[in-house]
């Protein structure tokens, strides 16, 4: 073989095909701008226009350079004794090969399409939302499905493409297929509970259930939402402890902070009180509230008196609530218990709380007190102590008592 020749031969092959690749390349591109309007050369730097540009460019340089290939080297006296003949090549590109590309195109434009429609969508969505703090973690929700949603169109329709080009360049995808659906099966037995948990993460995010920054309770634990991921959620409480909960096991979800919120109050006053006057004091309390520019950002409506909801043991129980943005319903709830407390004060309403009254009987006679001189001590020279007998003692004590009695009793 000359291998001059032979060289030469190609690098003509690789030039004709990369002439025709770049003629297909501008024909799409005016193909393109006739269709969108548009003459600005910037307007094809976007990935609608790039990407289709390359494919048809990388393509018919392909199919080029093999077609071509065999004829240029016969020009230059290379005959190719060996591969494919030359009647069979161009039988299969037309026929097998070129099923393959339009395989490789149809998929390649499915994967586009739904990639630039779910883009079309997150724009929509964050050109809506706009600088609405309210609506950010929206956005980043969309966002997140849209990429899940992008990820699962690409392996679907690339798994779908790559067997059935194999299986027109004549490979027997029966044995991919079998190994595929039981390594599937062994899967599926094996992560039941990590599908379980995908897929209810999945819907909490589709529908929008929690999303972080909420106070919830799931399964009776309570705490802020620090984390919305696909497999758990995670949850913070009160004291700092961080709770990690599968999706899957979730069974119970209350969002206390869904929009709004509500902060409910039972206030408890005596039933001597007249509870007309009662909750007109309450009233005041609640459009003074809402009145303060410290607070009224937070309440999205007036104090609501709902009534008298119980009879207590000790109390009558009225019950009240107002309508806050969500996470200030503890600091409105607060501050109105506070305000109350000094309404009430101001007014005379008494708040009942649980208390014991003690009562006290005759009180007993207490013991008889002498004053005793040093000198009437006795005296403990010599370690000698004078200690007298029980009886004695009963004595002296009956002995102080008549001569008290005499004196005219205790004093």
């Amino acid at each position: 073989m000359d291998w001059q020749n032979t060289a030469a031969g190609l690098g003509l092959s690789i030039a004709i095909a990369l002439v025709v690749a770049q003629i297909a390349a501008r024909l799409v591109r005016y193909t393109l701008a006739a269709a969108t309007g548009s003459r600005n050369r910037d307007s094809f730097s976007e990935p609608i226009t790039r990407r289709p540009i390359r494919v048809v460019r990388a393509v018919v340089f392909v199919v080029i350079l093999g077609l071509s290939t065999r004829p240029v080297l016969n020009l230059f006296d290379v005959d190719l004794t060996f591969g494919i003949p030359l009647e069979e090549l161009t039988a299969w590109l037309f026929a097998q090969g070129l099923r393959v590309v339009l395989i490789g195109l149809l998929a390649y434009f499915t994967v586009r399409v739904a990639e630039l429609s779910v883009n079309h969508f997150e724009d929509i969505v964050r050109a809506r939302a706009g600088d609405n703090a309210d609506k950010i973690e929206l956005v980043e929700r969309v966002h997140t499905i849209s990429g899940l949603v992008t990820n699962a169109v690409n392996i679907i329709v690339w798994s779908a493409a790559s067997l059935m080009m194999l299986q027109e360049l004549g490979v027997n995808i029966t044995p991919l297929l079998t190994g595929a659906g039981i390594a599937g099966l062994a899967v599926g037995f094996g992560a039941q509970n990590l599908v379980r948990d995908v897929i209810s993460g999945f819907f909490f995010i589709l529908e929008d259930q929690v999303h972080v920054g909420d106070v919830v309770e799931v399964n009776g634990t309570s705490g802020l939402v620090e984390a919305v991921k696909l497999r758990t959620l995670v949850l913070r409480d009160l004291s700092g402890t961080v709770h990690v909960v599968p999706n899957g096991e979730i069974t119970t979800l209350s969002n206390k902070t869904k929009e709004f919120s509500y902060a409910v109050l039972d206030i408890g006053v005596a039933y001597k009180e007249d509870t007309d006057h009662v909750s007109a004091v309450l009233h005041d309390v609640g459009t003074e509230l809402e009145s303060d520019s410290d607070f009224s950002n937070s309440i999205l409506a007036s104090l609501e008196i709902l009534g008298v909801s119980e009879f207590g043991d000790s109390a009558v129980v009225i019950k009240i609530r107002i309508k806050t943005r969500p996470l200030k319903q503890w600091m409105i709830g607060r501050e109105l218990r506070r305000r109350i407390k000094k309404a009430f004060d101001a007014e005379g309403i008494e708040i009942p709380f649980p208390h014991m009254s003690l009562y006290f009987g005759e009180a007993s006679r207490p013991f008889l007190a002498q004053q005793v001189e040093a000198s009437s001590l006795p005296s403990f020279k010599n370690q000698e102590r004078d200690i007298d007998s029980p009886e004695k003692s009963r004595k002296r004590i009956r002995t102080a008592d008549s001569e008290a009695e005499a004196d005219g009793g205790y004093e």
